[in-house]
C-alpha cells in the first residue's frame, strides 16, 4: 500500500503547535506576507516528523547503502570526527576571539598543517581554502607569484594531461593563463613526447592528477615532473585521490612543488550536496614564503597568526577554512596515525583491484593493468547491444546500490568509474560485483529490463535533461 502524502494527510484546523493567548494587541502581517492562495497542509506534529524522517529513509548515503561513486571517494565517515568537532571548546569559539582565548584551537590547526606537510613530504601548508578546486585556485596564484617575484614574465601557459580533472583546466584560465592539453599514451600515463614538445620558455606549470581519473598511477611521474622542472616550470598536484598513497609515497619526494587535500574526500570529512569541504594546500620550501596570510605559527610555546609575510598571495578565504570540518579531519588523522593511514592506502588499492579482477570479463578495461584507489571499466560492448552506461548505473539503484561516477573521464567510453574506498568489506565487494554481472547479462539477453529501470523507485526513469532544465519542484495532486 502506497503510504499517503503530506497534503492527503491535510485536516482542517489540524495544527502542530497550540500559541498561547495574545498579551499585545494583535496586529494584522504586513500587506504581501501571506499569500492566501498557498494551499498550506494542516497537520499535527507526529504526522510531519514521520512524512520527513520517511523521506530520509530514501535517500542514498554512505551511512545506509554501498556508495561507490568514483573520483570523490565517498568513504564512511568515522563519528568520533562529528564528536571532536562538536566539542564546546571548538564549536563555541569566534574567529574575533582574542588569540590567548583560543590556543588550543589554533594548536590544532598548526598541528594539522605540519601533518599534511609530513603526509606530502613538503614543508608547510594553508588550512584557508574552502575546497578543492578553491585549494587549486590558490595554488596556481603561488605559481604566478612565484615567477613574478623573478621577474620572469614570459610565462603564460600551464600543461593539463587529458585524465586530469576538470577543475584543473578551468582553475589555469581563472588565474590568466593559457591551457594546453597533453594526451595519454596507451597505458594511461602522460605522453612524454607530446609532453616534451610543449616545454619550452613559456610554460608555467604542469597541474596533474596522480593518481590519474583513471585510477592509475602515472608510470613516469618523476620523469615528467624532471621534465617541467627543466623547462622553468613548477609541478601542480592534484591530490583528490590521495586516498591511494597514504603512507606510501610523498609527492614531494616526486618532484611536486605543490597539492592540495581534499579533506572531505582524503580524510572522511562528510562531503556531497555542494559541501561544505575542507581543504590544505601544501608546498616546497621554495614557496613557502608564497602561501596565503595569515600562516598558523607556533612562537615559543604560544600560537600565533602570521600576518607579516610580504610575499604571500594574500588572504584567499576569511579565516582559516572550514573550521569544523579542519578538525574533523585533524581526528581522522590522529585517530589513525602513520601505520593507519597507510593501511587505509592499501585497503583502498587493494579493493579496487578485487573489484577490477571480478568485473574483468563483464565489461571492458581500457587500460588493463592494476589499479590503484578506483578502477574504470568501460561499457561500450554494452552499449553496443543498446544498453547504455546510464541505463547500468539506473539499474543498479533496484538493488540498493548508488551508482558510480559515469561519462568520466571523457576520454574514457562509455566510461564507469568505481571507488569502493578501504571502509567496504569483501561481503559488501562481493554483493557489487555480482550485482554487476546479473545486469551485464541483463543487458544481453533482456535489455528491456535494463533500459527501463529504476523500477522500485518512487520516481522512476526521468527525462534527465528536462529534469536538469525544468526541475517540478511542486506537489501537485492532480
Amino acid at each position: 500500500m502506497t503510504e499517503p502524502l503530506i497534503f492527503e494527510l491535510s485536516a482542517p484546523g489540524r495544527t502542530g503547535v497550540h500559541l498561547p493567548a495574545l498579551d499585545v494587541p494583535e496586529s494584522p502581517l504586513p500587506e504581501g506576507f501571506v499569500r492566501e492562495e498557498l494551499p498550506l497542509p494542516e497537520l499535527s506534529e507526529v504526522d510531519v516528523v514521520r512524512h520527513f524522517t520517511h523521506l530520509s529513509s530514501l535517500n542514498f548515503s554512505v551511512d545506509t547503502v554501498f556508495y561507490p561513486l568514483g573520483s570523490c571517494t565517498m568513504k564512511y565517515n568515522p563519528k568520533i570526527n562529528d564528536a571532536v568537532a562538536g566539542l564546546p571548546g571548538l564549536s563555541r569559539i569566534h574567529p574575533y576571539q582574542d588569540e590567548s582565548t583560543v590556543q588550543g584551537a589554533l594548536r590544532l590547526l598548526y598541528e594539522l598543517q605540519q601533518a599534511l606537510a609530513e603526509i606530502a613530504g613538503m614543508a608547510n601548508t594553508t588550512l584557508q581554502p574552502a575546497a578543492g578546486a578553491h585549494g587549486e585556485l590558490t595554488g596556481v596564484l603561488m605559481i604566478r607569484a612565484y615567477h613574478l617575484s623573478r621577474g620572469d614574465t614570459k610565462r603564460t601557459k600551464i600543461i593539463v594531461p587529458d585524465s586530469a580533472h576538470g577543475t584543473n583546466p578551468a582553475t589555469a584560465a581563472m588565474v590568466g593563463y593559457s591551457v594546453v592539453t597533453v594526451k595519454g599514451d596507451a597505458n594511461g600515463n602522460v605522453d612524454l613526447a607530446a609532453l616534451r614538445a610543449q616545454l619550452d620558455d613559456t610554460v608555467a606549470g604542469l597541474m596533474i592528477t596522480n593518481p590519474s581519473t583513471l585510477g592509475l598511477f602515472d608510470q613516469h611521474i618523476a620523469e615528467v615532473n624532471a621534465m617541467v622542472h627543466q623547462a622553468g616550470g613548477l609541478v601542480y598536484g592534484d591530490g583528490a585521490n590521495m586516498n591511494a598513497l597514504l603512507g606510501i609515497c610523498k609527492p614531494g619526494e616526486l618532484g611536486f612543488d605543490i597539492l592540495h587535500f581534499n579533506l572531505h574526500k582524503t580524510f572522511s570529512v562528510p562531503h556531497g550536496g555542494g559541501g561544505p569541504g575542507a581543504c590544505g594546500t601544501t608546498v616546497v620550501k621554495r614557496l613557502e614564503p608564497f602561501l596565503p596570510a595569515p600562516l598558523v605559527v607556533k612562537k615559543g610555546d604560544r600560537y600565533t597568526l602570521d600576518e607579516d609575510r610580504p610575499l604571500s598571495i594574500g588572504r584567499v578565504r576569511a579565516f582559516c577554512g572550514n573550521f569544523a570540518n579542519l578538525m574533523r579531519g585533524y581526528a581522522y588523522i590522529r585517530s589513525h596515525g602513520a601505520e593507519g593511514l597507510r593501511a587505509v592506502s592499501e585497503n583502498a588499492v587493494l579493493n579496487a583491484n578485487y573489484i577490477l579482477a571480478r568485473l574483468r570479463g563483464a565489461y571492458d578495461l581500457p587500460y588493463d593493468r592494476s589499479c590503484y584507489h578506483e578502477v574504470v571499466f568501460s561499457g561500450r560492448r554494452q552499449a553496443r547491444g543498446g544498453v547504455r552506461t546510464l541505463d547500468i548505473a539506473k539499474r543498479l539503484i533496484d538493488f540498493g546500490i548508488h551508482p558510480p561516477t559515469i561519462y568520466f573521464p571523457l576520454v574514457v567510453e562509455e566510461a564507469i568509474m568505481i571507488e569502493p574506498t578501504e571502509t567496504e568489506s569483501r561481503e559488501t565487494l562481493d554483493r557489487f560485483c555480482e550485482v554487476m554481472l546479473q545486469i551485464a547479462e541483463e543487458a544481453r539477453t533482456n535489455p528491456e529490463l535494463v533500459h527501463a529501470a529504476p523500477h522500485s523507485t518512487p520516481v522512476l526513469r526521468l527525462d534527465e535533461t528536462t529534469a536538469a532544465r525544468r526541475p517540478d519542484l511542486r506537489w501537485s495532486g492532480a
